[in-house]
């Protein structure tokens, strides 16, 4: 009962703080602008159930929807361990960005189901600004889906879709949201590994590409190169300095703080682990 009541007086505080429109614009820019990494893994929660309420009374407010899939696949990215309910707040967040671009594109919205060939010409289709960000936001999640089921060839065999995804958004404007587009475009050419057909050196130029659009304030993309190319072909040297290049960076980056706090923390990990790996 105290939880409930705690619940309601949070939601009557920030309803009545900013009107419902704002509002996933003011919670998302206060959690990726706050480098304190263990005060928003404990504060994020609170903040998850409160959309959680919000999606319940507006499940057609496209920036809730969108707000909630970015928080929940990041809270799970950044912070939960375990690989059950890691994998279960993936999947919420790809269902709720699936939810934002079926409101944003009303018409043959489920992408997952459709042939590649109605697909292809689905996405090509895609111009407008908020029909792109709905796409990319749709795309980002269903990565994380494929990566937490990267054991299950269902899901592996959607690579090819989240792929055409992201180079169409890469190829509206490269610089989308600080290169990540790019960024994930490095990670999926690395999920399959060479010896089944990965291309690798094709990884690698999507993670240059990413880190010069970026100008390299987007610090989890070099830490991405190095654990997902670096590591995959085995290139220590390459390994150590893109590390050691994101410790001695400035995270401070609007829009990026968290993230590249985050991203300063993987890098110690990763090159404290070099020598045991390579």
């Amino acid at each position: 009962m105290k939880l409930r009541i705690v619940f309601a007086v949070t939601m009557s505080l920030l309803l009545g703080a900013c009107s419902v429109a704002r509002l996933p614009e003011s919670i998302n820019a206060a959690i990726v602008n706050n480098p304190d990494l263990d005060t928003v893994e404990a504060g994020l929660p609170t903040y998850l159930l409160t959309l959680d309420g919000m999606v319940e009374n507006y499940p057609r407010n496209v920036g809730l929807l969108q707000t909630s899939s970015t928080l929940y696949g990041s809270y799970a990215t950044l912070f939960v361990e375990e690989p059950v309910r890691r994998k279960a707040m993936v999947e919420k967040s790809y269902q709720r960005a699936s939810a934002a671009y079926c409101i944003v594109k009303k018409s043959d919205c489920d992408l997952k189901s459709l042939r590649f060939d109605a697909f292809d010409i689905h996405v090509s289709a895609i111009k407008k600004p908020a029909e792109i960000k709905a796409l990319y936001m749709l795309g980002s999640s269903w990565v994380s889906v494929i990566q937490e089921n990267s054991d299950d060839w269902n899901a592996i065999a959607d690579l090819a879709k989240v792929q055409f995804i992201m180079e169409h958004v890469a190829a509206y404007d490269a610089t989308y949201d600080n290169g990540q587009a790019l960024l994930y475009l490095g990670v999926l050419n690395t999920l399959i590994p060479p010896s089944l057909g990965g291309k690798p050196e094709v990884a690698r130029a999507y993670f240059e590409q990413a880190v010069a659009v970026s100008d390299g304030k987007n610090l989890l993309i070099s830490v991405f190169f190095a654990r997902h190319y670096a590591r995959l072909v085995f290139d220590q040297e390459l390994h150590d300095h893109l590390l050691q290049t994101v410790i001695d960076a400035d995270p401070e980056v609007p829009g990026l703080w968290l993230q590249n706090v985050y991203a300063q923390k993987l890098a110690h990990q990763l090159l404290a682990d070099s020598v045991d790996y390579f």
